[in-house]
């Protein structure tokens, strides 16, 4: 289910066309046979090819912080949707380590990084095919969160930026978390159980009672 946005904003800046959306779940294999352990598949969600323009092009759910081991097989993942990604801008603040430089396959990749910049979004660049924007999902985001951020990245002319939708889906995460409590104590016989506050056998007055006969 699609939670309903805003009117759609136009923005000023540029970008080429996007490509498809992807599987979460795109292996891209680094490793020669037998030498390394199979690699991590490559999580990512990219807005389907469109006319609007949004605030974002899609998601990117890494498995850890390091931007060493997960920046060449994102690179390579996007390479035939998006083109030869040359630089990567961040924000510091959720990346310990910031390389100046990171080798992909058949090139490296420049990095840089921006106080101002939303934490948690990522820009790439390619010099000849242009620029995307993407939400980077916390790693150690549970699984039906991640799946939620990854969908509502992806609505074609979304005017919510990384932090408004990490935002929202904090509170619909909330929510979720208490109606499974509700249901959990229902479950296990708590609908039949005196309501909090309420001393257990204590029974409730009734608008009529026999002495008003």
């Amino acid at each position: 289910m699609r939670t309903s946005f805003p009117a759609i904003k136009t923005l000023g800046r540029p970008r080429a066309a996007r490509g498809r959306v992807r599987d979460m779940t795109t292996t891209v294999d680094r490793g020669a046979p037998g030498l390394l352990a199979p690699p991590a598949p490559v999580r990512i969600s990219l807005t389907p090819k469109t006319t609007l323009v949004g605030q974002l092009d899609g998601a990117w759910w890494p498995h850890s912080r390091g931007l060493e081991a997960e920046l060449p097989p994102l690179v390579d993942a996007l390479a035939e949707p998006w083109g030869r990604i040359t630089r990567v801008t961040v924000n510091p603040t959720r990346w310990p380590v910031i390389p100046h430089k990171v080798p992909v396959t058949g090139h490296t990749v420049h990095v840089g990084w921006f106080t101002e910049q939303d934490p948690d979004k990522m820009i790439l660049l390619s010099y000849s095919v242009g620029r995307w924007d993407l939400l980077v999902i916390p790693p150690e985001t549970e699984p039906a969160a991640a799946a939620r951020l990854m969908s509502a990245s992806t609505i074609p002319g979304s005017i919510l930026t990384a932090e408004g939708l990490l935002a929202a889906d904090a509170v619909i995460g909330g929510a979720v978390a208490a109606r499974s409590r509700e249901d959990a104590w229902e479950a296990e016989g708590g609908a039949g159980m005196s309501p909090p506050g309420r001393p257990m056998g204590q029974r409730i007055s009734t608008a009529h009672t026999d002495s008003a006969r």
